[in-house]
């Protein structure tokens, strides 16, 4: 797996490589809001991880995860962790451990 120094690197190389749609996480699903879609986590799996760190503050703590569906949608998910993270299903939480 390839190794990035931002975030934005890593979307741009990501976007390459076919990981177009942005998700967004919600409690017990994924949403890709321009296909106006839900995900449910028995329907995609996580195939990359890439975690972020600010420098100089940990509120810029980020991972991305780039997901790929059963029915061929590829994109990504960004999100903030640690004490940030959102609260999540824990199917949710076990897929994007």
């Amino acid at each position: 797996m390839k190794s990035y120094d931002t975030l934005s690197e890593a979307v741009q190389d990501l976007q390459r490589r076919g990981y177009t749609y942005d998700f967004n996480l919600k409690p017990h699903c994924l949403e890709c809001a321009s296909l106006k879609l839900e995900i449910h986590p028995e329907d995609f799996k996580v195939d990359e991880v890439h975690r972020f760190e600010g420098m100089s503050s940990t509120d810029d703590n980020s991972i991305m995860y780039a997901i790929s569906s059963k029915n061929g949608i590829k994109g990504t998910l960004v999100d903030a962790y640690g004490v940030y993270a959102e609260n999540i299903s824990e199917e949710m939480r076990k897929k994007l451990i």
